[in-house]
């Protein structure tokens, strides 16, 4: 080894650094892009990915709206409508041991079975969407709730009905704080199901609606770049056609306008099922809802005998009447006012609200579901003449006669009830029926969809790069 004059060995020059893969990756494939055939790879790759990541996307986002329409049809309809027939039933029970309790001594057979019938369907109903729901989520709790309550209620009940068997007056206040029960605790938190049942099918709802714009913005890109690289194999062979890049082109158009159409024709049957079948299901439920509340505030007018009071010195129940009265068909008179038979705010006079029955028939788009809502019009308005007679029959005096007019056979204010109930409830058999068809023809139009775009982005795909290679083919 040479020595430096001081003696000290001379300075080494500096090792060669080693290049990473990437760079050296990145190397290769500039020096590959300077050729033909190196081009030709990267395109016929290039096409292939576009290809399949637009089959890929359209494939998942088609199985979401698949899944929510499923969902809109086959569980978050059904449960909200179980949610409305929790609320009916419990507010029925309600109402029918108020006409019981009016009957005196034993209950008639009829309402005692209405009454059990009632209870029982609430309780099976409760079972199912216990079983539907989380105990974290809202609906859970809400379930959770109405569980614990509802033998309370019906302890309460039984109370009140063996008082009445034996003639005393404490069977009346035990069947007001029954009532009480069943207005500050089960049917708010029957209200508040429902809400929850309805928000998640709203949910379901848009999920199912939202068009897959990342699956249609892939499906032009991939296409445009087919395009274009035929036309670039046609200025660079004077070739017109290269059969597979032209069949990975018909793929791609195939599962694209396959995409635009199904989520058209499903929009659509959703749109239709929500309109026609789902809004009017919901103002149905109201009406019927409404009813049964001017029905059990009208039993427990009687029942109370003017004891309960709204913070106005009314009584309390009759206000409600007239309250749920105004919420089925509208202020009948600029006096007509009444605060909720739920404990809610008053009526104002000269304040009018939305008349759900009016509603419920513009929502109607045939015969078959506007006559029913026609029919119970009619029966709001006769039972609104015989309740006024009763009142001022019982503000005479003539409690007896009074309660003639409420219960009993011939033409009472029951059998008007009856009549809404009956009429409500064969609109609804036609509003879920419509609501089924429609929801049942957009899932159907998502039918194929998500398999079929992965097995033609596959086939689309391979289409591409057999194309490339049969041009590669030429330069060796």
């Amino acid at each position: 080894m040479t020595q430096s004059p001081t003696g000290t060995a001379p300075p080494q020059p500096p090792a060669p650094r080693r290049r990473t893969a990437w760079a050296e990756g990145t190397d290769r494939l500039r020096a590959a892009a300077t050729t033909e055939p190196g081009r030709l790879r990267i395109i016929g790759a290039v096409l292939a990915a576009l290809v399949v990541v637009f089959g890929a996307t359209t494939s998942w986002q088609v199985s979401a709206r698949a899944d929510a329409a499923e969902a809109v049809a086959h569980r978050s309809q059904p449960l909200s409508a179980d949610a409305a027939s929790i609320y009916r039933s419990l507010a029925d029970a309600d109402t029918t041991a108020a006409e019981g309790f009016l009957t005196g001594g034993q209950w008639p057979r009829e309402v005692r079975e209405r009454y059990e019938r009632d209870i029982g369907t609430a309780s099976a109903l409760l079972v199912k969407a216990a079983a539907a729901s989380d105990s974290s989520d809202p609906a859970g709790r809400h379930v959770r709730t109405l569980n614990e309550q509802l033998p309370v209620y019906t302890g309460l009940i039984e109370q009140a009905r063996a008082n009445g068997l034996q003639g005393l007056p404490l069977g009346g206040a035990y069947l007001r704080h029954a009532n009480d029960r069943m207005r500050s605790e089960l049917l708010p938190a029957a209200r508040a199901l429902y809400d929850a049942e309805t928000d998640r099918l709203g949910s379901d709802y848009d999920d199912a609606e939202a068009w897959p714009w990342p699956a249609l913005g892939s499906g032009v890109i991939a296409l445009a770049v087919l395009v274009w690289a035929q036309r670039r194999d046609h200025r660079r062979t004077n070739r017109v056609f290269n059969p597979g890049l032209v069949a990975a082109t018909a793929a791609s158009a195939v599962v694209l306008l396959w995409l635009a159409t199904a989520h058209t024709l499903a929009w659509s049957g959703l749109t239709t099922s929500y309109e026609d079948g789902a809004r009017s299901l919901r103002v149905l439920n109201e009406a019927r809802i409404a009813s049964l509340q001017a029905r059990g505030d009208e039993s427990l007018t009687l029942v109370a005998r003017g004891a309960v009071l709204n913070g106005d010195g009314e009584d309390f129940y009759e206000a409600g009447y007239r309250s749920a009265m105004n919420r089925l068909v509208g202020t009948r008179d600029s006096g007509d006012g009444g605060s909720s038979g739920d404990g809610g705010g008053d009526d104002k006079v000269g304040q009018s609200r939305p008349a759900l029955l009016g509603t419920a028939a513009s929502l109607s788009d045939d015969r078959e579901g506007s006559a029913p809502v026609a029919a119970s019009v009619d029966a709001v308005r006769d039972w609104r003449a015989l309740h006024g007679e009763a009142r001022e029959t019982d503000d005479n005096g003539e409690y007896e006669k009074a309660l003639k007019k409420v219960i009993g056979g011939g033409d009472t204010t029951g059998r008007q009830f009856d009549r809404i109930d009956a009429s409500l409830q064969k609109a609804l058999t036609h509003e879920q029926r419509e609501f089924a068809h429609a929801a049942g023809d957009g899932r159907g139009a998502l039918t194929g969809l998500a398999p079929g775009a992965v097995v033609l982005a596959l086939l689309g795909a391979a289409g591409a790069l057999l194309g490339i290679g049969r041009r590669l083919s030429e330069y060796r």
